[in-house]
């Protein structure tokens, strides 16, 4: 499988343009959905050790792809599935590093991450996802659309999907966080807030 190329800027991808402002979102997504929704959720889909994708092992400190604890759920706006999230923490972090992560189950990580004032963000990296990326076809089999027959009546550009990815540091520790954007996301609006 080819390599994904992360880029450092997202006109690069040549995202639909009501894409890039959900793909650029400096704050956090977490609050970002909560304002386009009525109801918010995350649901956890597991969280575990796993193998980091090859892609992710130097972003994260590691010569090469290697066991990591891994998360991914999806973010539900109305109880849709608008963004997949993935993130791989190296097996080296410590719990002083990253406290609340073995605990989160359906709790939002950019909750916890905007809310701590120690951990650092680093900048922002985009890429399309072509079909047959680990991570497309892992968003895929989280929303059931997974089969042969699926792939074959999509069409190709049905199948790019759009995703950011971007580290966080906390003392000595690492994590990345990678959101892939689901099409479903266009289709949500502000909120109007109550006076």
């Amino acid at each position: 499988m080819r390599q994904t190329r992360w880029q450092p800027h997202v006109l690069a991808l040549n995202a639909p343009a009501a894409l890039r402002p959900w793909l650029t979102e400096d704050g956090s997504l977490t609050a970002r959905l909560k304002a386009h929704s009525s109801s918010f959720r995350v649901q956890c889909l597991h969280q575990q050790t796993a193998l980091c994708l090859n892609d992710e092992a130097a972003s994260i400190g590691m010569h090469r792809a290697g066991r990591v604890w891994e998360r991914e759920v999806l973010l539900r706006c109305d109880n849709t599935p608008v963004v997949f999230a993935h993130t791989v923490v190296p097996m080296s972090a410590t719990a002083s590093d990253w406290p609340l992560f073995s605990a989160l189950g359906e709790r939002s990580l950019g909750t916890t991450l905007f809310g701590d004032p120690q951990v650092r963000r680093g900048e922002l990296e985009f890429a399309r996802l072509r079909a047959g990326h680990p991570l497309a076809l892992r968003a895929r089999k989280a929303l059931g659309l997974d089969g042969p027959d699926v792939a074959a009546a999509a069409g190709a550009d049905e199948l790019i999907l759009y995703a950011r990815r971007c580290l966080y540091r906390r003392r000595q520790g690492s994590l990345l966080v990678t959101e892939v954007f689901l099409p479903s996301v266009l289709a949500l609006l502000p909120q109007q807030t109550s006076k």
